[in-house]
């Protein structure tokens, strides 16, 4: 966009100062791009359930094996190789349909 207006500027301001309107223009958009290229490359996006694995969780109801337990304001079914206990927290390890498989978090 900024290339576009420096060429306009090219052709309607005298002669040196058109040259310089485009190759400020031309800097100033490789600049944006490669702040751009690398704010997306490090913070990504993401969404979807993949997104829980190794968050922290609070048991709400007992797990042994199965039981509930909440996760960024929601409530989850979970199953746990480990029991536990209401109260305590845990991590995701996977998920598998609408329940999660936690283990202690120790």
């Amino acid at each position: 966009m900024l290339v576009l207006i420096a060429l306009v500027v090219l052709i309607a301001a005298p002669e040196p100062w058109g040259l310089v309107a485009v190759a400020a223009a031309l800097v100033l958009e490789v600049v944006e791009l490669a702040f751009w290229k690398r704010f997306l490359r490090r913070y990504r996006l993401r969404s979807g359930p993949e997104t829980l694995i190794g968050s922290h969780v609070m048991v709400v109801e007992p797990c042994d094996p199965n039981g509930r337990v909440r996760v960024r304001g929601e409530l989850w079914r979970a199953r746990s190789e480990v029991a536990l206990k209401r109260g305590e927290t845990a991590r995701i390890a996977s998920i598998e349909g609408l329940t999660l498989h936690v283990e202690p978090d120790r």
